[in-house]
């Protein structure tokens, strides 16, 4: 169906491994388990988008195996299906009371192995796709303040690991409620498009993150990035929307519209995300703004997590002069 999706075939017995395996595997990638542990160790691994689960199985069962599964915040969304000789009504209650999403007994029916199997694949693709529109902002069409939660966190642990820098980048649009009164508010949400994409033009890494944060402001992580480097991404964001020309002679920065930029970076170290990076980057938004806007104001750069209070703030860049 979609070679995309993975399914995880656990079973103690070689044959109904090689059943599985010979009827699913023209349509999905297929890992195989014999036993209950060696099937926890590969959904921890792979994270498969559907387990086939054998019940009778030696030492551990596929009973145990589910609620293992269910226990473990990395796997107790995948669905599970059991495929078992236990074919009693009372049999299937318990699968599908432990969490299992269906229950087929053995001697199963090739054809219906195949359709049970594709329609919860299906579901499955329904709910990531719900998923990401729920991580989307509807405007922009870029990643929204849930998701720049969830990479915040996510780039700040591997940092941890890797003991490397971590910048946050917050940008304003200027004067940006004076364009709305001014042009309209249909004519912001064209503006609004245009920064997203002028924001993602000056990222060039894969890890290169940028998010709506909210109304006018957008914000970006840079991983592996120090202040030096840091800086520049800033100034490349600033001339990327300058560049764009947008006529605003009303605005008090310039005649187009234009951005204010606020940076931090931090070498992360505890576990739990520092509220403190991001809101020195903002703190530095601030300063860019009473400085007159459309410029980029980065923190010195400490050197651990826990930053140094913005009265030392540097402003680095300034646009014409």
């Amino acid at each position: 169906m979609n070679p995309r999706f993975t399914l995880l075939v656990v079973d103690d017995e070689k044959q109904n491994r090689t059943l599985l395996t010979e009827l699913l595997q023209d349509d999905y990638q297929i890992i195989l388990a014999k036993n209950g542990e060696q099937a926890l160790e590969r959904a921890q691994e792979r994270s498969p988008d559907l387990i086939l689960l054998d019940v009778l199985m030696p030492e551990m069962d596929g009973y145990a195996v589910i609620r293992a599964l269910k226990a473990s915040d990395a796997t107790r969304h995948i669905p599970v299906i059991f495929v078992s000789a236990l074919d009693s009504a009372r049999d299937e209650e318990l699968g599908l009371e432990l969490g299992a999403v269906d229950y087929i007994a053995k001697p199963y029916h090739p054809p219906i192995v195949r359709v049970r199997v594709r329609n919860h694949l299906q579901s499955v693709h329904q709910r990531r796709l719900l998923e990401q529109l729920a991580l989307i902002d509807s405007l922009t069409e870029i990643p929204n303040r849930r998701r720049f939660a969830e990479v915040y966190e996510r780039e700040w642990r591997r940092c941890i690991r890797s003991s490397s820098p971590l910048s946050l980048i917050v940008v304003d649009v200027d004067h940006f409620k004076l364009y709305n009164d001014t042009y309209g508010h249909a004519a912001g949400d064209v503006v609004l498009k245009r920064v997203a994409k002028a924001i993602q033009s000056a990222l060039k890494r894969p890890a290169d993150f940028v998010a709506r944060y909210g109304g006018e402001e957008f914000v970006v992580i840079l991983p592996d990035i120090d202040a030096t480097n840091g800086l520049q991404v800033g100034e490349k964001i600033r001339l990327e929307v300058e560049n764009q020309n947008i006529p605003y002679p009303e605005s008090a920065a310039g005649p187009h519209l234009s951005v204010s930029l606020g940076g931090a970076t931090g070498i992360p170290h505890q576990n739990e995300v520092d509220s403190q990076l991001f809101a020195q980057a903002d703190h530095c938004l601030y300063d860019a703004k009473h400085a007159g806007r459309n410029r980029v104001v980065w923190a010195p750069e400490p050197a651990r997590s826990s930053p140094v209070k913005s009265d030392a703030q540097i402003q680095q860049s300034e646009a014409g002069g």
